[in-house]
């Protein structure tokens, strides 16, 4: 290996690789993991010791956690599922772990317990985690943590989805120190004001440095709403929109569809469903490079 090979990336200086899996706390797993169904998800796994799921399709990996013990210090259950941790993939998770703390990230507490991996990872917005996991090729975090379900196929997904981004809400006058956070720390790239995908387009968007994935960052729009920074919802990129979209009303979903909302072939919102869970459809046939 050469030196320059050793090197990290002064444009990805972490080394992400895309996400390895979105995680979802809820104190209804049956409820959640019946929506995720509906959207093409299926059981791949039970953790070994925890109340803790897989769920899969084409290459997106969502964890459902309802265990208490594995949920984020300092995380409470709400009613509605929320969206309690994301896991970057990176070339090495020590490196990339040790070089966000350097830059001022908190870390989280070590929560493995015997037989389980310890995966590091550091505070992200509200109650959430964000992970560094370099165990997504040859051999995956879940050979060692999860127990594989009778006869689970891991189906290619609906309409080519795959993940294209997460919403996070922020208090007012919090972009910046947000997009800071994201930009510092992790190497995500601010995008052009005028820049937006989808169909809800408003606030800030960051890219990730392996241009795969993004983040939203949105402020409220009236100053006396009550609000909590966290990660609002889920979006999932597809090709062609319409087609995916018709494909999932087939099998349950319902979609907003009024006169200032609905779906186009730039993108498409699900209705609430349990309290507060959308899924964003986001067209992604034409990716940044």
């Amino acid at each position: 290996m050469s030196v320059n090979e050793m090197l990290p990336d002064p444009s990805n200086v972490l080394g992400i690789d895309g996400i390895e899996f979105i995680e979802f706390a809820t104190k209804h797993p049956q409820q959640f993991c019946l929506l995720l169904e509906k959207m093409g998800f299926s059981l791949a796994a039970r953790h070994r010791s925890r109340e803790v799921l897989l769920y899969q399709q084409g290459h997106m990996n969502v964890i459902v956690n309802s265990d208490m013990d594995g949920i984020a210090e300092d995380s409470t259950f709400a009613e509605s599922p929320i969206i309690n941790a994301l896991a970057f993939r990176v070339k090495d998770a020590h490196f990339a772990h040790q070089r966000a703390v350097g830059m001022g990230g908190w870390p989280i507490a070590t929560r493995a317990s015997a037989m389980e991996l310890n995966v590091p990872g550091i505070h992200g917005v509200g109650q959430s985690v964000i992970y560094f996991v370099d165990r997504y090729k040859d051999f995956s975090i879940y050979d060692v943590d999860f127990i594989k379900v009778p006869n689970a196929k891991n189906t290619p997904a609906i309409g080519d989805m795959s993940f294209f981004g997460l919403v996070q809400t922020a208090y007012e006058g919090r972009t910046a120190d947000w997009s800071n956070f994201y930009t510092k720390l992790l190497g995500f790239t601010e995008l052009p004001a005028d820049q937006f995908f989808g169909i809800l387009q408003k606030g800030t968007i960051l890219q990730s440095p392996c241009k795969t994935f993004h983040i939203q960052i949105i402020e409220p729009q009236v100053s006396d709403i009550e609000w909590d920074e966290e990660y609002l919802r889920l979006g999932i990129g597809a090709p062609d929109i319409l087609a995916t979209s018709k494909a999932l009303t087939e099998r349950g979903i319902n979609f907003i569809d009024n006169e200032k909302l609905h779906t186009t072939s730039k993108g498409a919102l699900t209705q609430s469903y349990l309290g507060g869970v959308q899924f964003e459809l986001v067209n992604n046939s034409a990716k940044l490079k």
